[in-house]
């Protein structure tokens, strides 16, 4: 992807990164160590440019395709590392679905981010909604593990709409009606 201005960025010492091309935004990630913080930053950047850029499938892509590369390096192993990450990653793909739509690309698909949400849960519907009647009573770790799976099924109302009658739409549907139930 070419920079309109090719002396745009010929400036090393430009930092607003809001400037900077997909080439130059992917070369600085690249540079960054897993883990630190300036790839929350590439991750942001590149999520804002996927948007702004949803008429052009392609570029939009491109952008949406480092948001997620950015956000997956940014996080660690840990529990909550992960649930953010997943719900960064899961939000972003709905998006794209639902603005610039499907592709043949696994990430762009609704099947397939259906099975990666279904894959993250560790609770079942009625295991969650058993355990949120009284949750107030819960062990705070219990309490976390229901607003993990809350934080995780925040893009579910969207991407419903976007798969067909079936087993795994019946219970992502459940799962949304469970979902307004935890706390």
């Amino acid at each position: 992807m070419s920079d309109p201005d090719p002396d745009h960025d010929a400036d090393p010492s430009n930092t607003n990164w809001s400037t900077w091309t997909w080439d130059r935004l992917r070369a600085h990630a690249a540079g960054l160590p897993d883990r630190n913080s300036g790839l929350e930053l590439v991750r942001w950047l590149a999520q804002r440019n996927a948007h702004e850029s949803s008429e052009n499938r392609e570029t939009c892509l491109l952008w949406a395709q480092l948001s997620l590369e950015a956000n997956r390096r940014l996080h660690s192993d840990a529990l909550w590392d992960q649930n953010r990450m997943l719900n960064n990653n899961f939000m972003l793909r709905v998006w794209i679905i639902e603005h610039v739509g499907p592709g043949p690309d696994p990430l762009w698909d609704p099947h397939v981010l259906a099975a990666d949400t279904l894959a993250a849960l560790r609770l079942d519907p009625t295991e969650a909604a058993t355990a949120a009647q009284n949750w107030r009573d819960l062990p705070i770790g219990e309490i976390g593990e229901l607003r993990r799976h809350k934080t995780l099924t925040a893009h579910l109302g969207r991407l419903i709409n976007h798969l067909p009658p079936g087993p795994t739409k019946a219970q992502l549907i459940e799962w949304g009606e469970v979902r307004i139930l935890l706390p």
